[in-house]
């Protein structure tokens, strides 16, 4: 009997791709069900801060190594907490460890989501994504250093989505990694900061002024620059041909 010719088509079904998924969609979901939002939150951390800080002082290293690995899975899980973590590790760690926490952690983790999401779903959505679509990812590609940088920054984008689109786009890993590293210092920086007068803080709506938002939003519009620069060059040669 002849074989019958398989649909080439359609992407393979791959049991590696579905145990990934399965194995960050239980995560995820085994957030919300143990209660994890119940207890990750402003007032829990406030009405528990004298107690977190004085088991830091006594088990410093485990704490700081649990930091970062919560931090790393909750960013890869796309879990809503970055905000209240970020605060938490200000408050424990100060202002430059911190930091340096969040901004190994938050790439870490990113890049994970990055890839995973790459791997799993990368194939089927280029084979459904259309012209209009296809276009855009290739003017993305042209200049995607410098439009991960802004989304980066500007904290008007939610970073999870971030993690997840540009997976579909033609950017590289290290490009990815770079771009996110350097992105996420001012808002690492700040809400370190801001986890240092936790004290001081009485409401979420208190964490990010105007001031600092503007400060985020200018510091995205630099990072186009380079690219408007550019288009102008470009306009400017088409022009004397």
């Amino acid at each position: 009997m002849s074989r019958v010719p398989q649909d080439q088509s359609r992407p393979s079904i791959s049991w590696k791709k579905i145990l990934i998924l399965l194995i960050f969609v239980g995560g995820f979901s085994a957030f919300f069900f143990l209660g994890g939002d119940q207890h990750l939150n402003f007032s829990t951390l406030k009405a528990n801060r004298d107690r977190l800080m004085a088991y830091t002082l006594n088990h410093y290293s485990s704490i700081l190594f649990g930091a970062m690995a919560v931090y790393t899975a909750s960013t890869a899980l796309s879990l809503p907490v970055a905000t209240i973590l970020s605060l938490t590790i200000g408050f424990l760690f100060g202002l430059w460890v911190g930091t340096a926490i969040i901004l190994f952690s938050a790439t870490l983790g990113a890049t994970l989501a990055f890839l995973v999401a790459r791997y799993v779903f990368a194939e089927v959505v280029s084979r459904r994504m259309g012209t209009t679509a296809k276009k855009l990812m290739s003017e993305f590609h042209k200049n995607d250093f410098n439009y991960l940088l802004f989304l980066r920054l500007v904290p008007l984008f939610p970073f999870w989505l971030i993690n997840l689109a540009t997976a579909f786009t033609p950017i590289k890993a290290q490009t990815y990694v770079l771009a996110t590293a350097i992105g996420i210092i001012p808002g690492a920086f700040v809400f370190t900061n801001l986890g240092q007068s936790l004290g001081r803080i009485e409401s979420p709506d208190q964490l990010l002024s105007f001031k600092t938002l503007s400060a985020l939003i200018l510091l995205g519009i630099f990072a186009l620059i380079p690219i408007f620069v550019k288009k102008f060059r470009s306009i400017k040669k088409e022009k004397e041909i």
